[in-house]
């Protein structure tokens, strides 16, 4: 719910029960998927923190690069760490095909991202949420972006896919990478 903007105390309520199981469990690492917007992001962090869980936070983006409430991508990580001393381990970004954010993969912000786990297709959140049929997007095409984004993103360990991909797509994907 991009739409849903959380303050980081109602992002952390939110997550409680969530994190305290992972640490209750002894989790290695938990990971927070399709962050809209920084308030929720560092709520999760701060928790993470709390509870001794190390986490990764993974943003979403629309077609123009940007998350949902409009804030660039490098400034919402770079909110997120100055908020919670750097607390993620890493980043990463997903919930959106790479040709909506590779144009925006500059500078030395950029290592902070080891995770993008993209969409198949190009159309955007809201197209897709109102399509009445999967579009499951080009997986040669999906493919030849992971090679790019393995030549931008210095970092970048974790690769797979999210809305419309399936099995031809993360083999294109690591084929690529």
């Amino acid at each position: 719910a991009p739409d849903r903007v959380l303050t980081p105390d109602a992002a952390e309520a939110l997550h409680r029960p969530q994190l305290e199981a992972f640490a209750a469990e002894g989790v290695d690492i938990a990971i927070a998927l399709t962050m809209t917007h920084v308030g929720e992001a560092v709520g999760v962090a701060r928790l993470a923190q709390e509870l001794k869980i190390p986490l990764a936070l993974s943003f979403t983006v629309e077609t123009d690069g940007r998350l949902p409430d409009g804030m660039a991508l490098n400034t919402a990580i770079a909110a997120t760490d100055e908020a919670t001393g750097g607390s993620p381990l890493f980043y990463g970004v997903n919930c959106a095909h790479p040709s909506h954010f590779l144009g925006e993969l500059k500078g030395s912000w950029i290592d902070r991202i080891s995770v993008v786990r993209a969409n198949a297709s190009t159309l955007s959140h809201k197209e897709l949420d109102e399509a009445t049929e999967l579009d499951d997007g080009d997986p040669e095409d999906f493919g030849r972006h992971y090679g790019e984004l393995g030549r931008v993103l210095p970092n970048l360990r974790i690769v797979g896919g999210c809305c419309g991909s399936d099995c031809r797509h993360v083999a294109a994907a690591a084929r690529a990478s």
